[in-house]
């Protein structure tokens, strides 16, 4: 368990990669908050539980996968 007090809000880029910021500070350009705020841990688990596909938004669409897997 991590003993870091402090609050995160979970962040989304274009690509649907995601990953945690500090609360209250300016969130860089090209994320935007998820929604989901709290503990790291919280955050951590929110994160693992929302992206279940490791692969960047442009290399889902170049192979044919948005939504999922492709089927021949």
């Amino acid at each position: 368990m991590s003993t870091d007090e402090r609050t995160y809000v979970v962040v989304r880029n274009h690509e649907e990669q995601y990953s945690i910021w500090p609360a209250g500070r300016d969130i860089p350009d090209g994320w935007t908050a998820d929604g989901f705020a709290g503990p790291k841990d919280d955050c951590l688990a929110h994160i693992a539980e929302v992206w279940t596909d490791l692969r960047p938004l442009s290399l889902r669409r170049a192979m044919g996968e948005e939504g999922g897997i492709r089927v021949a």
